[in-house]
């Protein structure tokens, strides 16, 4: 969710009007910022969001916009590494209500720099808007999407501390990274899935493997599309483990991203993703076809995702993401048959299948427990 699928706009933001003459309370201002910045830091989850219905759509929008906080933290290169540190665990606590985000905001403001997009610098400025509307949701709600960010903030934290151009040591290090970026963030929409639909909510503990695989082919497309631009700031992914059987040393890259060895690397990657996707699709369709809105909303960051890995696949010596980029004109043809098949299984299989064609696939399998999922959440000192 944090790096997933979101494309940002790199333009300024227009300014906020939150006169009290056009609003009527704190709340509906609040709303209206969250409604104003979703698209400004997301086209992808701009488009995918309002297929939820209400409430569910405020509270995952709420969701993803404190996770980009996070990641807007932890990408901001002028802030020391201890420093993020800090702000990470005092972020986490003002969304558990430990940490008055006024003054948060003013201590991390001041400290973005211009790497950070506008819109970026906008939303965090105004983070007590958006954990202000954290707290008006339902105690149903909420303890998912803290429990979330505690995972994240702690996760990435770690790995970016790590992070380097010689990769990830081995696949169960990468799915572990995924799981922390993103497989806990399928978990939270699973338990606020539950919240909003009582018939999917008597599954929620049979798919939440399958909700934490779906996170995790999301963010390995995101992590293969920007391969290049990750290096670029100094942090590479990739698992040394898969590269290595091919006899190439990821710190070689990237003069040797047009080899047989990468591709063959790559092609792997792209079918462990595959099969992620797959599961993604199992867990959509665990959810009763009368939920159109929300199998909407997981359709489309799954034929998005795969239509970015088809692109990869046939183009492994692509050198920047926006070469692999799906097309506008691809995202209108997935709405538009995500739309049509929404309610029939069969049909969805079918489309699925016709989108997968010609992919790689391996065989994976779901570790229940990840290393960071086994803390106990309930006690933020184990986390911090």
């Amino acid at each position: 969710m944090v790096r997933a699928t979101s494309i940002l706009l790199r333009r300024s933001p227009l300014p906020f009007d939150a006169s009290p003459g056009d609003l009527a309370d704190s709340r509906s201002t609040d709303e209206a910022y969250q409604e104003y910045i979703l698209p400004l830091v997301s086209r992808t989850f701009a488009l995918t969001i309002p297929e939820l219905p209400v409430p569910l759509r405020s509270a995952v929008t709420t969701a993803y916009l404190l996770c980009r906080i996070a990641d807007s933290i932890e990408d901001e290169p002028k802030i020391t590494s201890r420093a993020k540190f800090r702000l990470l665990e005092r972020f986490a606590g003002s969304v558990c209500g430990q940490v008055e985000p006024r003054a948060l905001v003013q201590e991390i403001a001041p400290l973005l720099s211009e790497h950070t997009l506008p819109a970026e610098r906008d939303l965090v400025s105004n983070l007590d808007r958006i954990i202000r509307l954290t707290e008006s949701l339902s105690p149903r709600q909420r303890r998912p999407i803290e429990r979330c960010l505690r995972i994240m903030c702690q996760g990435m934290y770690h790995y970016q501390e790590n992070a380097s151009l010689s990769g990830l040591e081995r696949m169960q290090d990468l799915d572990s990274y995924c799981y922390v970026v993103a497989g806990c963030v399928g978990e939270m929409l699973t338990e606020l899935f539950g919240a909003q639909c009582a018939e999917f909510a008597l599954k929620q503990s049979a798919v939440l493997a399958l909700a934490a695989s779906f996170g995790q082919g999301l963010q390995m497309t995101n992590i293969l599309k920007d391969i290049w631009e990750d290096r670029g700031r100094g942090a590479c992914w990739l698992p040394r483990e898969i590269f290595g059987r091919y006899r190439l040393d990821v710190e070689q890259l990237p003069s040797s991203h047009d080899s047989a060895a990468f591709a063959a690397g790559l092609r792997e990657l792209v079918g462990i993703a595959h099969a992620h996707l797959r599961n993604a699709l199992s867990f959509t369709l665990a959810v009763p076809a009368e939920e159109a809105g929300i199998r909407r909303f997981c359709l489309l960051a799954i034929g998005m995702a795969l239509l970015t890995l088809r692109k990869i696949h046939h183009n492994p010596g692509f050198t920047g993401g926006a070469q692999v980029k799906i097309a506008r004109t691809a995202v209108f043809t997935t709405k538009v048959l995500t739309d049509v098949a929404v309610e029939s299984d069969w049909m969805l299989h079918l489309l699925f299948e016709q989108a997968a064609h010609g992919l790689p696939l391996q065989r994976i399998s779901i570790l229940p427990e990840p290393v960071l999922h086994q803390a106990p959440l309930s006690d933020r000192s184990d986390l911090w």
